[in-house]
């Protein structure tokens, strides 16, 4: 079954913060210089009191009113498992009622946009991967139930007070991004999809994680290809997550990519936006209407847990 994904809409903290201004207030723990150097300017910090849903809301009202005719389901993915609940402890704790830890934010979505048709799932355990996640389970969604034909998926994180805004070395955003995943023949065609789960990594510390980026991402992007039946040189864009600019030089030397071809026009002033990076990217590219119909995109994502997961879409 053919699955389309289109709509790409983003939203960002309220805080604009430059790379000087951040090491200067201790909010990352790399040097200003060394984050310049990645390709950094600046990030986006939520105001206090802005919440994860409060970014979800935006970048879902950012659609539009015609996209969201008719959606049976939403997927609504977090990094961060407590962006899962906009419940807070206090209500249990003066209460021992469990239903104050289930204030869910895809069901305030649901009925704030009028969306009473759609069915809600959630996804909290696949980190900065769980975006590209949201548009694998809205697909298979479409393929197991014949009669849905329209899901939302939504991807909202926002750090906690006094969290450092780096990982790995990149600079974070708070932020949320959305699109549509459907049967209609509009956008992007979804042609294939993979996943990689390392669960023995799971406290794997910076370092670490830096080691095994490479190697897993190589490996990601071979079985991909292979399950559509593409080599590298069939890919016109990579549009992968917003880390350090050096990191996709090096891997497309080694996937025999060309680097021109690799689209990560956000990442200075966008940040690494959690699990967002690859659907801004694609907004920015959008935006340029630089993609032509036929050609081949490729999404990449690597996140905690450890999780790689990629995404080939041809545009419609």
């Amino acid at each position: 079954m053919s699955g389309y994904v289109d709509g790409f809409s983003f939203a960002l903290g309220g805080r604009q913060v430059s790379v000087q201004d951040s090491v200067a207030a201790g909010h990352v723990t790399t040097g200003a210089a060394d984050l310049l150097a990645a390709g950094f300017r600046q990030h986006h910090m939520c105001e206090p009191g802005e919440t994860a849903y409060d970014l979800a809301r935006s970048a879902v009202a950012g659609l539009g009113g015609e996209r969201l005719t008719d959606i049976d389901a939403i997927v609504y993915a977090t990094c961060l498992p407590a962006n899962a609940c906009l419940g807070n402890g206090a209500g249990f704790a003066g209460t021992g009622d469990v239903k104050h830890l289930m204030d869910f934010p895809a069901s305030r979505l649901q009925a704030e946009f009028g969306l009473d048709g759609a069915a809600v799932f959630g996804l909290t355990q696949q980190a900065c991967t769980s975006a590209l996640g949201s548009i694998r389970v809205a697909r298979a969604l479409l393929a197991a139930e014949p009669d849905l034909n329209r899901v939302l998926c939504v991807s909202a994180d926002r750090f906690p007070s006094g969290a450092h805004y780096e990982q790995a070395y990149n600079l974070i955003s708070d932020g949320a991004a959305a699109c549509v995943v459907s049967r209609s023949p509009v956008g992007y065609r979804l042609l294939a999809a993979h996943q990689i789960t390392n669960g023995a990594m799971v406290t794997a510390d910076d370092d670490e994680t830096v080691g095994a980026y490479f190697t897993y991402t190589h490996r990601l992007v071979c079985a991909l290809l292979a399950k559509a039946a593409l080599t590298a040189a069939d890919l016109d864009w990579v549009v992968p997550q917003n880390t350090n600019v050096k990191a996709w030089q090096i891997l497309s030397r080694l996937l025999g990519i060309d680097p021109a071809r690799v689209f990560q026009d956000s990442l200075p002033d966008v940040g690494h936006m959690i699990s967002g990076d690859n659907l801004v990217n694609l907004a920015y590219l959008a935006a340029r209407r630089t993609v032509r119909p036929g050609e081949k995109v490729l999404l990449v994502m690597a996140g905690y847990g450890m999780n790689w997961q990629g995404l080939l879409l041809e545009k419609a």
